[in-house]
């Protein structure tokens, strides 16, 4: 049981740290239960939908105002209700693509091979739109134009590969649509919001009968660690891209991606 709260406690702060960041939270989680032998336990798999949560309820809490206000004036505000059906719109092409391919995506795809050619190929591609000059038009998450939010909504759903990053994908394409930095990153995590609730909901109902009560126990010890280290790192995360930009992260991806598959190679 300490042993399993103690590799709850590790893949929390890999939830926490990298949800967010544009490196891709899957596919670190893939390769950390490979080193754990935990990627053909489906107990842990389900574990690392579920803890999810915790990272979102970071966002709840951080721009808790910001979705009060949309929350409570969406039918009297049009701003309001604009970027809810923007955030919407974005939302509806990964559901669509879930519900029809989510299956064959996940017994496809779902290895570490894949992970490691995804973290290098998404840490070029992050790589070379740091280095552009956009000159930026949108300087509001919350009020891009509708067919901007579909465009980005569309290239979310690349992140159904694993080790693209949802974030990451998001990220790009709305800096590629106009976007500065900071929006970009900050409707990223509007954005998460709906797609991960989602996917935990969906989770949570197919994998309810392997729910017991120690597993509870070491759900709600990820659930609590990817809750504390997301806060941390998006409080952080925003003014770090807006003065630096992202190529530390792109090059995170390439390090970890190349490593992975120097392991893998050896058979590690």
């Amino acid at each position: 049981m300490l042993y399993d709260i103690l590799k709850a406690v590790f893949l929390g702060v890999v939830e926490g740290v990298t949800e967010f960041l544009p490196v891709s939270s899957t596919g670190h989680l893939l390769l950390a239960e490979r080193i754990f032998n935990l990627d053909e336990d489906n107990f842990w798999k389900t574990f690392a939908v579920l803890i999810q949560l915790g990272a979102i309820l970071a966002i709840l809490v951080i721009y808790f105002q910001r979705l009060w206000h949309v929350a409570t004036h969406m039918f009297t505000d049009p701003a309001a209700r604009r970027f809810v059906i923007g955030v919407l719109v974005a939302f509806i092409p990964a559901v669509i693509l879930g519900l029809l391919f989510g299956s064959f995506i996940k017994a496809v795809l779902f290895n570490p091979w894949v992970v490691c050619f995804s973290l290098i190929a998404g840490g070029a591609v992050l790589l070379w739109v740091d280095q552009q000059d956009f000159n930026p038009t949108h300087h509001n998450a919350m009020t891009f134009p509708l067919p901007m939010y579909l465009g980005i909504g569309i290239a979310q759903c690349a992140a159904m590969i694993p080790g693209v990053s949802r974030s990451g994908a998001s990220i790009v394409a709305a800096m590629l649509f106009g976007a500065d930095k900071r929006a970009a990153a900050e409707f990223s995590f509007f954005l998460a919001i709906p797609t991960m609730v989602g996917a935990f909901a969906y989770d949570f109902y197919k994998n309810r009968g392997a729910m017991t009560m120690d597993n509870s126990i070491v759900i709600a010890v990820g659930f609590a660690v990817s809750f504390i280290t997301a806060i941390i790192v998006v409080k952080t995360f925003l003014d770090f891209v807006t003065k630096n930009g992202f190529a530390f992260f792109a090059w995170w991806r390439v390090i970890v991606g190349t490593l992975g598959l120097v392991a893998l190679a050896l058979g590690k």
